[in-house]
C-alpha cells in the first residue's frame, strides 16, 4: 500500500492466475475507467482497446442502474454472461468493479469457484 492506495495488479495477476481459460481481468472504479487490467499472455483481445474503455464505462452505468433495485431484490451477488465466444463475469466489490472474461467452454462448476476466489480476493476493493 502506498498513499492509502492499493496496488492493484497483483490482484489481477492473481485472478488471470486461477485458470488457463482466463483470458481477460480488469478492475474498474465507480466511474467506469479501467484502474488495472492484464489480459492472459498468449491470448489476444476480442475487443479493441477503444471498445473495452467504452464496455467498462457501460458496467459502471449498469451497476447504477442495478443498484436502484437492492432495497427490493437485494444486491447483486455477481452478472454472469455467456457469448458465443466469450464468457464475462462482473463482481462488484464495494467502491471498485470487477470485469473478467474466460473461455466459453470452460465448466460452469469452475465458473462459480472462480466468482467465489475472485469475491474474496477483492472483498476489501
Amino acid at each position: 500500500m502506498n498513499n492509502g492506495k492499493v496496488n492493484l495488479l497483483p490482484i489481477v495477476e492473481d485472478i488471470i492466475g486461477l485458470d488457463q481459460m482466463m483470458r481477460f481481468a480488469a478492475i474498474i472504479d465507480l466511474k467506469g475507467n479501467i484502474s488495472e487490467a492484464i489480459m492472459k499472455e498468449g491470448k489476444t483481445s476480442l475487443k479493441s482497446q477503444k471498445e473495452e474503455e467504452h464496455f467498462c464505462k457501460q458496467v459502471a452505468t449498469r451497476r447504477k442502474i442495478r443498484q436502484q433495485f437492492d432495497k427490493s431484490l437485494g444486491p447483486v451477488n455477481y452478472v454472469h454472461i455467456e457469448r458465443q465466444k466469450i464468457t464475462q463475469i462482473v463482481i462488484y466489490p464495494k467502491r471498485k468493479t470487477v470485469y473478467v472474461t474466460m473461455e466459453p467452454d470452460m465448466d460452469i462448476k469452475r465458473k462459480l469457484e472462480i466468482v467465489e476466489l475472485i469475491k474474496k480476493k477483492t472483498a476489501k476493493l
